[in-house]
């Protein structure tokens, strides 16, 4: 399943450092604007305690992480949607990624150049959202004036288009994205997901503060809460710099004793992954045995055929039911046998929507 997370801000605010500590990439990292040109694309395994424990009681030859695509795309300045800067690369890349994660500076560093000259990540925060609104609007403006054309010559199709469209254009012209429109029902949905417009994306605003905030954020951070508290949007703390710190310590007691030095439970990079992953929709399933456990990544309320269809297409064609144990009466019997005779393995049909955590069998005939 190929969905990825863009990376935006920006230049300068700490999107490389932060895809280097979260990636398999090597992006550039240096101290001045439009350091990453090309997009960046990193694919990252995603923590997960629970197949940390199925692989203990199973002792598997082989443990398969889930993953997540990352990308770093070049920073952005006021005029992007007119082709400042590079701000028409920045909007094609944006446009082919599935949610943002929203990087905004909240440190305070003479040494680290600002492209605005200050430090001000609400300001930061607009620049960037009035420049994909007004992509938006561009694109909406288009779309509406074909889908007006179609809708009257009595395209019912169209009309249900014009409709959403002007209720898109009324948001943007208010200076609000897309994603703060409701949608009305299943059919607005589908329209809303085929028209791939920018401020409609997921988003995750990430605090990027100096080591001193990295447990508790600080006066900046506080500011970007507030001004985003109505949109519904996730805020991360982190501290690039001391993620890139602990990226480098290899022994895991060390750098168990360094995170507890900076007053941290756990790194915030494994707290980006697993928040990147669900920012995307995406949920966990599991097959576990003697040759193999394995974490399966599907959207959340994916019903089981679909499920199968992840491992083989041929298991989804053939589907004809599934043996589901959960994470938790797994871990208590110890074995799919001890399972099976404590009555708690379930036998489920086509219908039946996938819990995060399940541990799954297919049966399939093709």
């Amino acid at each position: 399943m190929s969905l990825k997370c863009g990376i935006v801000g920006l230049p300068n605010v700490g999107k490389s450092t932060l895809f280097n500590c979260i990636s398999s990439g090597k992006a550039q990292s240096a101290n001045f604007p439009f350091c990453t040109i090309e997009p960046n694309l990193g694919s990252t395994n995603v923590p997960d305690k629970r197949l940390e424990v199925l692989t203990e009681i199973c002792k598997p030859e082989r443990t398969i992480p889930a993953t997540v695509d990352i990308v770093d795309i070049a920073g952005l300045v006021k005029g992007a949607s007119h082709g400042e800067g590079l701000g028409n690369q920045f909007l094609a890349n944006i446009r082919e990624c599935d949610a943002i994660l929203h990087v905004l500076r909240c440190f305070d560093d003479g040494n680290v150049i600002h492209v605005d000259g200050s430090v001000d990540p609400v300001r930061d925060k607009e620049v960037v959202d009035m420049e994909l609104q007004l992509k938006d609007l561009e694109t909406v403006q288009s779309r509406l004036a074909k889908a007006d054309k179609a809708a009257r010559v009595g395209d019912k199709e169209a009309r249900k288009s014009v409709e959403l469209l002007q209720r898109y254009k009324a948001a943007l012209e208010q200076g609000k994205s897309c994603r703060s429109v409701a949608l009305l029902n299943d059919d607005e949905v589908a329209l809303a997901r085929d028209m791939f417009l920018l401020t409609n994306k997921p988003v995750m605003y990430v605090c990027n503060v100096d080591d001193a905030g990295a447990a508790s954020g600080n006066e900046y951070v506080e500011r970007v809460r507030e001004a985003v508290k109505d949109e519904n949007a996730e805020i991360l703390v982190i501290s690039a710099r001391t993620e890139a710190e602990i990226a480098e310590i290899e022994d895991y007691d060390d750098r168990q004793m360094f995170l507890e030095e900076m007053g941290l439970k756990e790194s915030g990079v494994i707290r980006l992954i697993q928040s990147a992953y669900r920012l995307l929709g995406l949920q966990t399933f599991f097959t576990a045995g003697a040759d193999e456990c394995r974490a399966w990544t599907i959207h959340v309320g994916d019903k089981a055929p679909k499920a199968a269809g992840v491992i083989h297409s041929d298991f989804e064609k053939g589907f004809i039911r599934a043996e589901v144990i959960k994470y938790e009466d797994f871990v208590h019997y110890k074995t799919e046998a001890a399972v099976r005779a404590a009555g708690k393995m379930g036998i489920e049909g086509k219908e039946y929507v996938v819990c995060d955590g399940d541990i799954m069998h297919f049966l399939f005939n093709v």
